[in-house]
């Protein structure tokens, strides 16, 4: 008895150690395949790719103008065909759904067909709950089971799909490394969308990107946004590749348009190629920036000059005259901004107007 008890344990333990075994796999029985792409040179399939910049550059924006081009099939900016094109998931914790991701979406000229947003998901009494994506995510599978014809998931924030600390490499990985399997086993691309981290100037590129730099580590692919004041421009620049080139980038400015008779919305208008690589680009429109931002202040003495005088002006008035003084529509835009002038309709009009806040009206006495 004793000897068949041994038998048994034996037994036992070589077959654990076969469960256990490691799998080792010679090269010679790998098969080489090429990198697929999304939109070639810049977003791969199968992979996942982080888009950084600061504040205000449109990094959203821009995103749902290559949504655009992915659901309709279009032309990327670079002038290349979208060969892939087909249906893309959207997660946003910044941005609601109807008043901003979809007027964009149209303005862009999105095929909203083919363009959908996780809106929460059920619990077992089939009521609608907060989606939490660092513990859902993983159901997002039988999804893209259902519909093959993904092709890519866009995340804004991609901190928000972190589970735990976003500065610590461990909770990063363990949080998007199943997502970026997922991607690899079913052929979709994933687009994070981040912040630069404060401070972070001059450094280089792919090292800005806000929180541990396991982001851009899982990361095949790393794209940095950037507005130069010197052009009127912004600037799309790969700051990290393992796969392709870092030669190069993409120029592009924000379009205000009305969609729909009354929405005010905004559009991403593709303006060509720009040579050079990113931290030289990144470098020199940061200092241009720091140069008294004059291009801004200028277009907010021009504002101001233009508009105090008056109680409200059309906004196509407003852009038109600010076109004819020589301003870009960027400049212009920031200036907007900083003046804090909201673009209002009168009742029972479709006109959209701006109005100078009183504090900055010229002929208002200035108490201190």
């Amino acid at each position: 008895m004793k000897f068949a008890r041994l038998l048994t344990n034996t037994d036992d333990l070589l077959m654990n150690s076969k469960k256990n075994d490691l799998k080792i796999v010679s090269m010679q029985d790998v098969e080489a395949t090429a990198i697929k792409w999304l939109w070639a040179g810049w977003l791969p399939l199968g992979k996942m790719t982080i888009l950084a910049g600061a504040g205000g550059c449109g990094k959203t924006n821009i995103s749902l103008a290559l949504i655009a081009t992915i659901t309709s099939g279009g032309v990327f900016p670079d002038g290349m065909q979208c060969e892939n094109s087909g249906e893309v998931l959207i997660y946003s914790t910044e941005d609601d759904p109807s008043d901003t991701l979809k007027p964009r979406l149209i303005a862009n000229g999105a095929n909203l067909c083919k363009v959908s947003f996780i809106a929460g998901r059920t619990n077992k009494d089939g009521k609608l709950e907060s989606f939490d994506p660092a513990k859902d995510f993983p159901k997002i599978e039988q999804y893209i089971i259902e519909n093959p014809d993904l092709k890519l998931l866009m995340i804004d924030p991609i901190i928000s799909a972190v589970s735990g600390d976003m500065n610590k490499a461990n909770d990063v990985r363990r949080s998007l490394k199943p997502l970026v399997d997922l991607a690899n086993q079913y052929g979709f691309a994933i687009l994070g969308i981040t912040h630069f981290a404060k401070g972070s100037a001059n450094n280089n590129p792919a090292d800005r990107i806000l929180g541990s730099q396991a982001f851009s580590a899982l990361a095949r692919m790393a794209w940095t946004a950037v507005y130069r004041e010197s052009e009127g421009d912004h600037i799309l620049v790969r700051a990290k590749s393992n796969i392709s080139t870092l030669e190069g980038g993409i120029r592009y400015q924000l379009e205000s348009v009305i969609i729909a008779d009354e929405i005010e919305a905004t559009k991403t208008v593709w303006l060509g190629k720009v040579e050079g690589y990113a931290r030289g680009l990144l470098n020199s429109a940061e200092l241009d920036a720091g140069d008294h931002n004059s291009a801004i202040d200028i277009a907010k003495d021009f504002l101001i000059e233009l508009l105090s005088g008056v109680d409200k002006l059309p906004a196509k008035e407003v852009k038109n005259q600010a076109k004819n003084a020589g301003l870009s529509i960027a400049s212009l835009r920031r200036a907007q901004e900083r003046l804090n002038i909201k673009p209002f309709r009168v009742c029972g009009e479709k006109e959209w107007f701006w109005s100078l806040p009183k504090i900055y009206h010229l002929n208002e006495p200035t108490h201190f």
